[in-house]
């Protein structure tokens, strides 16, 4: 076999991830009750060995600063270190699979509900002790069954990206490989969650009383479910013209919603398929997935829109590009795109023009979704500290579940389970991502409304730009480099805490 170089790497490491995501795209919507992963790694094994990761990083090393090589090579890096480190795990991840595929949960009024689809039915409920029992049912199950394969696994993944030593710790070997800075980012959260503190305490109470009839100190996470499914709108947002009324918007963007067939919607109820939505490129750009499990009305509108602007990002990347500029990068940059489409849900012309929404229940679902929004970027901003003190080996595995509960319980009103403190974890810093996408939607949608008017969402030149100046480009560039490219000065969370301000007064 000849020896590997660069164009062999990219050559087998897109065949391999094509494989890997299809296996996941089938396990994880449902289509298959368990995913064969270790055959994937075994057959791709020469793309995940040593002499490849010491290919890659001879390259980022050598590679002169700032040029187009040492970009490469660092999206290279990146990605076989994660997939080496995933390597070992793929037993107790497909382990893990077909837990979830198969757990249920016995419900107290003596239903037996799938485990994926429980957090559906507790945001569906509206009787809070039957939410309270379903959730305490699912905490039961998840303390002895799932939280043990997860604990199993983070500690694993720790331990293996410490062995590899490309840096002294795992959050050093984070920063070092994607450039983004984690204690600069945990200072600007503290500095958000300090700066939204009041504006947060003093809007809680207010919708707790009004919407579920609770005070703030019973709240949990089962009443955030609830609360944030706002089924009081469901007859604006009827599940039979969500498909249609999206579509619409993106063909008077003047694009193609399914890139010429290549974006396939999965939008179905379907036992096994998983309550969060996701997007899938299992080849990318050829054939991009979108799944969603309806859950009902506003919620099912807002994850669509994510979701497609995800498929629609990897559906017209440009298919010259080299395989790590494709498939790999900043994620940042995709879930930018999926959050500058999710916020239509906050634009009073979008949802007046494609959702029943009308006179003053506009002004009213946007208040709501003022408060939604700083929940949930608070909310971010609590995990991805308690991410960076995980990972950092600094706090004891015993003493993490207290830490989960005290960060994520203070920084939303509502109450944690720590049972939940190694379930509710992304891999790899997600929750990372998450937050420097929010930076750079505010910034993008600035961009575009200064290009193309407040309602660029149904201008037919927009559409052709964002295919050409971002979707294109695959994730080459990161989060600050195309914020820079718009015209801003970096990424802050000032232009987010404007926008919800201004929700909350609407």
């Amino acid at each position: 076999m000849s020896a590997l170089d660069l164009q062999r790497l990219r050559a087998e490491g897109q065949a391999f991830m094509e494989a890997i995501s299809r296996e996941s795209y089938l396990a994880f919507a449902g289509l298959k009750k368990s995913a064969e992963l270790r055959p994937i790694y075994e057959r791709y094994e020469r793309v995940l060995g040593q002499e490849a990761l010491e290919l890659s990083l001879d390259a980022f090393k050598s590679a002169a600063q700032g040029s187009e090589e040492q970009r490469s090579a660092r999206l290279l890096l990146e990605w076989e270190i994660e997939s080496q480190a995933a390597k070992p795990l793929a037993a107790l991840d497909e382990r893990e699979i077909e837990w979830e595929n198969s757990a249920v949960v016995h419900s107290p009024d003596g239903r037996v509900i799938q485990y994926q689809a429980v957090p559906i039915e507790i945001g569906n409920t509206r009787d809070r002790n039957l939410r309270l029992g379903l959730d305490k049912a699912r905490v039961k199950l998840v303390k002895a069954e799932h939280a043990p394969l997860r604990l199993e696994r983070l500690q694993r993944e720790k331990d293996y990206i410490e062995s590899i030593g490309v840096a002294r710790d795992y959050n050093s070997s984070f920063e070092s490989v994607t450039g983004i800075s984690l204690s600069g980012l945990a200072k600007e959260c503290e500095r958000f969650l300090g700066e939204t503190k009041s504006m947060w305490d003093d809007s809680l109470p207010q919708v707790l009383r009004k919407s579920l009839g609770i005070s703030a100190a019973e709240a949990t996470r089962s009443d955030a479910l609830a609360l944030f499914r706002a089924s009081e709108y469901d007859d604006a947002f009827p599940a039979s013209e969500m498909d249609r009324a999206i579509r619409s918007q993106v063909i008077e963007m003047g694009i193609d919603p399914t890139a010429k067939g290549r974006i396939i919607f999965d939008v179905g109820e379907r036992e096994g398929k998983r309550s969060r939505a996701f997007c899938s490129p299992v080849r990318v750009p050829q054939e991009v997935y979108l799944v969603l499990r309806p859950h009902g009305g506003q919620s099912d509108y807002n994850t669509f829109l994510h979701e497609l602007g995800h498929a629609l990002h990897f559906g017209y990347a440009s298919p010259d590009y080299a395989f790590e500029f494709r498939w790999l990068g900043d994620n940042s940059v995709t879930e930018s795109y999926a959050m500058l489409f999710d916020h239509r849900m906050q634009d009073k012309g979008w949802l007046q023009r494609y959702t029943g929404l009308q006179g003053q229940r506009v002004g009213k679902f946007l208040r709501t979704a003022g408060f939604e929004e700083l929940h949930y970027l608070r909310r971010y901003c609590a995990k991805f500290l308690y991410e960076r003190a995980l990972y950092s080996g600094e706090v004891a595995w015993s003493e993490l579940p207290d830490l989960y509960v005290s960060l994520l319980s203070n920084s939303t009103g509502f109450e944690y389970d720590a049972a939940d403190a190694f379930v509710d974890v992304d891999p790899r810093f997600y929750s990372a991502r998450y937050l420097r996408a929010w930076q750079l939607q505010s910034i993008l949608n600035e961009g575009l409304t200064s290009r193309f008017d407040n309602d660029w969402w149904r201008n037919p030149s927009a559409g052709p730009w964002m295919v050409r100046e971002l979707f294109a480009q695959g994730q080459r560039e990161s989060a600050e480099e195309i914020a820079t490219r718009a015209g801003a000065d970096g990424l802050s969370f000032d232009p987010l805490i404007r926008r919800v301000e201004a929700l909350l007064d609407a």
